[in-house]
């Protein structure tokens, strides 16, 4: 897998993507908000080996929920928070724990964290599994706009 900055076109596609229940959770609506949002430069698009955009990373802030801001659950020195995408049709296939690897191994060489934090929606029992074979530990659960969140640790070895 090759990560590389995010290009407008990519961005476009990923705001359009639809992924279907209870994943819809996670669509994003197409617009330029979205796509300015992919644009922002913490975004990173993830392309197999004939150049198709597979998904995405996103670190620092835009992998971060604004009700765990609120709350607290970002707090910590050198901890970087990670948010990843895979493309729709790509998901359950059996393809997310080598590319949530990939995406560790990008944010140890860019950012050199002592830990790798993300937040994961505690319904997304597959993706929570995915993060707990790669060694991501559970912890701290918070609420926003009515749904349980978590955030999950990896201690960079």
């Amino acid at each position: 897998m090759k990560i590389e900055s995010t290009t407008m076109n990519d961005a476009i596609d990923i705001s359009n993507w639809q992924y279907e229940d209870p994943y819809s959770f996670y669509n994003l609506d197409g617009s330029l908000e979205s796509i300015d949002e992919i644009m922002n430069g913490t975004y990173y698009s993830v392309r197999n080996e004939n150049n198709e955009l597979m998904g995405f990373f996103c670190f620092g802030s835009s992998a971060q929920v604004p009700s765990g801001i609120e709350v607290g659950v970002y707090l910590g020195d050198n901890a970087v928070d990670i948010g990843l995408g895979l493309k729709p049709n790509l998901t359950g296939q059996g393809l997310g724990l080598s590319f949530l690897q990939s995406g560790l191994d990008f944010a140890k060489n860019k950012f050199k964290p002592r830990i790798i934090r993300l937040s994961v929606a505690t319904f997304n029992q597959r993706a929570i599994t995915v993060y707990t074979r790669a060694g991501f530990k559970l912890g701290t659960k918070f609420l926003h706009k009515g749904t349980e969140f978590a955030i999950m640790q990896y201690d960079v070895q």
